[in-house]
């Protein structure tokens, strides 16, 4: 076993995370959840949308056959949902092409949607102690800071040379330990700002510290400023709900049910004004800001007020009004689940 691994692994049996719910007991199916649910969230956010998520799908077969509105709710508030839709269509593909048991292989687990060469990697150290490199975000961290690694990770060539010292660190044995390991100590201490490099089990051969580079490796992504796209929403509320619309599967917020949108408010009044001509919209806009990786949101949203029986014009298989905490379970971005939340008159009946 290399030294850095011997050093991180003695480190890792003293104080890494060693009870974490995916790993009791550490089955390809729930690594393979943590996983997925872990890209871009932190691990105190994960845990208990994890166990919600076990609690509701045990198992791959349990995944499969629910309705993909089932999944989004669980998924709701994690963001990155194409995430959950690519979770629930691999968890199909698994039952139905490979009798509900995970290929041991990375090279078949790399066939499923949304699992890529890290998180394949990460199932099979985890799930099979099989010896397997990973470069999650933590992992990429650690090993430009330790290998004095300059250029933004994200880049091909910058990948190419962390995939070769992920490669090179990773024992023959241990490799779940190790997994572990790696990811705690970019977590745990080699953190984006103020990594405790004094605690480190790895500092006194770490290219950043020697050199004074721990405050600058990684190098941040080549800055860009992110547009603003203005959109406008309708909240139409009747008697019997709050209506949703149910999004087309890609793009932001897919398969969620969501406010209807227009790109501007004439386009989305004519539209309410057509399907219920009595419709009496509000005095005041909402407004509502929201960041995605490439822009900003910036939803204005106009309530409108319809009579009972409203529902009837727009009802179907993508469409339900909605009551908060009385309706059924399904998918809504979290920004507009806390709109709905806290408005003040969200309707009086249940959803259809």
């Amino acid at each position: 076993m290399n030294a850095f691994a011997e050093r991180l692994l003695a480190w890792f049996d003293r104080h890494g995370r060693q009870d974490l719910p995916w790993q009791h007991p550490r089955t390809p199916y729930r690594v393979w959840v943590s996983e997925i649910m872990l890209q871009q969230t932190r691990v105190e956010t994960v845990v208990p949308y994890f166990q919600r998520f076990m609690e509701q799908f045990p198992d791959v077969q349990s995944l499969a056959a629910a309705p993909q509105d089932a999944v989004l709710h669980q998924w709701s508030g994690l963001g990155y949902y194409a995430r959950a839709r690519n979770l629930h269509r691999a968890a199909q593909v698994v039952v139905e092409e490979h009798g509900g048991v995970f290929p041991a292989e990375r090279a078949g687990l790399e066939q499923l949607p949304g699992i890529g060469r890290s998180t394949a990697a990460a199932i099979i150290a985890q799930a099979h102690d099989a010896p397997e490199a990973i470069l999650d975000g933590n992992a990429k961290r650690v090993l430009a800071r330790h290998a004095a690694i300059h250029g933004w990770p994200g880049s091909t060539a910058v990948q190419r040379e962390l995939w070769a010292e992920a490669e090179a660190r990773t024992p023959a044995t241990r490799c779940a330990d190790y997994t572990q390991a790696i990811m705690d100590l970019g977590a745990l201490l080699c953190s984006r700002s103020r990594p405790a490099c004094e605690a480190c089990p790895v500092h006194v051969d770490c290219g950043a510290a020697q050199q004074g580079l721990t405050g600058t490796l990684p190098s941040p992504r080549p800055r860009r400023d992110l547009p603003t796209r203005t959109r406008w929403a309708a909240c139409l509320r009747a008697p019997e709900g709050i209506a949703l619309i149910q999004r087309e599967q890609d793009g932001i917020w897919g398969g969620l049910y969501s406010l209807p949108e227009a790109e501007t408010a004439e386009a989305l009044e004519d539209w309410v004004l057509v399907q219920w001509p009595g419709a009496t919209p509000a005095v005041v806009d909402h407004g509502l800001q929201h960041s995605f990786s490439h822009y900003r949101l910036d939803l204005r949203i106009r309530p409108f007020d319809l009579p009972a029986g409203a529902c009837g014009i727009m009802e179907g298989n993508r469409v339900i009004w909605y009551k908060p905490g009385t309706s059924r379970a399904v998918g809504i971005p979290a920004p507009i689940q806390r709109y709905l939340h806290d408005d003040k008159d969200p309707g009086n009946g249940t959803n259809r």
